[in-house]
């Protein structure tokens, strides 16, 4: 880690600024527009909108995380907390037993901050939470509390890339590293596979907002981030996820030196046996061409 690096959330806590987003996530969450569906469903009183989440947050593991990014691991991994639920919903979802079914438990504040500050303690690198966006006031509400316990290391936002710019605005300051998805780059595949024709416009939107707030991903002298933007792209079959659009616009709209991870680990899972044409694992082919492609749109970083 960076020893000179401080990350902003301390000084938004000892200016009482965390507090006041805290109370402004807690007043959108009353009338729930967290994410881009905005159901307006009261999640206080336990109504359950798209997401299917309720007041109280759901982990389903919390743990030093050796499989993502290298910049993220590290020596000693990422923390990663698992949250449950999803505002996307894809209907060929990696992790569907958490973000569909909802398996996990559910924790309160103080246990958010406990883990955080137990996971700094094991020696992770940052704090990643997985699938954020529809738990951020809890998230928020669990940071002044971790902070007086010793937190320090950077927050990770690892998202779906379906986000409310509203609530990504009030998170300035607080996250340290954006890690959303870049899923798709035309409306018709977003409504065909999470019901969410507003994706790709939505997400250009977040994303140069994202950008705005971090910039390029920064790494220390051994090669771990401490601050950035870092874009992911799984790569689906037959182009659905519109890899050469999305490249496009990362290196002309955000920067060339934007870190992008291609993935190829595509299996069809869940629901992907209903829609022929993502009903098989990606091909070696298919991988290679999406490579060449964020080559060619002059991207050079993560791939």
């Amino acid at each position: 880690m960076n020893n000179m690096y401080q990350p902003p959330y301390i000084t938004l806590h000892e200016k009482k600024e965390l507090r006041r987003r805290g109370k402004i996530l807690e007043e959108i969450f009353r009338r729930c527009r967290l994410c881009p569906r905005a159901c307006e469903v009261n999640r206080i009183k336990g109504e359950q909108g798209y997401c299917g989440a309720t007041a109280e947050a759901m982990i389903s593991s919390a743990f030093p995380h050796f499989g993502e990014e290298p910049p993220l691991v590290g020596t000693h991994g990422s923390g990663t907390i698992f949250l449950t639920h999803c505002n996307l919903r894809c209907v060929f979802c990696q992790n569907y037993d958490i973000s569909h079914l909802g398996a996990g438990k559910r924790i309160s504040a103080s246990g958010l901050a406990q883990h955080m500050i137990g996971l700094q303690r094991e020696g992770c690198h940052n704090i990643n939470f997985v699938t954020p966006t529809h738990y951020i006031p809890q998230i928020v509400a669990a940071l002044p509390e971790a902070i007086e316990l010793g937190l320090t290391i950077p927050l990770v936002y690892n998202c779906g890339g379906y986000e409310s710019l509203e609530v990504i605005k009030l998170l300035d300051g607080i996250i340290d590293i954006y890690m959303p998805d870049a899923k798709f780059a035309r409306a018709e595949d977003a409504a065909r596979y999470c019901n969410a024709p507003d994706y790709p416009h939505v997400l250009q939107d977040v994303l140069l907002e994202m950008h705005r707030q971090v910039g390029d991903l920064m790494l220390d002298e051994a090669g771990i981030a401490y601050r950035g933007l870092l874009i992911r792209h799984l790569v689906l079959p037959h182009g659905v996820t519109g890899t050469e659009e999305i490249m496009s616009f990362i290196a002309q709209k955000l920067s060339p030196h934007s870190y992008v991870n291609i993935m190829d680990q595509y299996r069809p899972l869940y629901r992907a046996g209903e829609y022929p044409e993502i009903d098989r694992p990606l091909s070696a082919q298919e991988y290679r061409e999406a490579i060449e492609i964020a080559a060619a749109a002059g991207l050079h970083r993560g791939f």
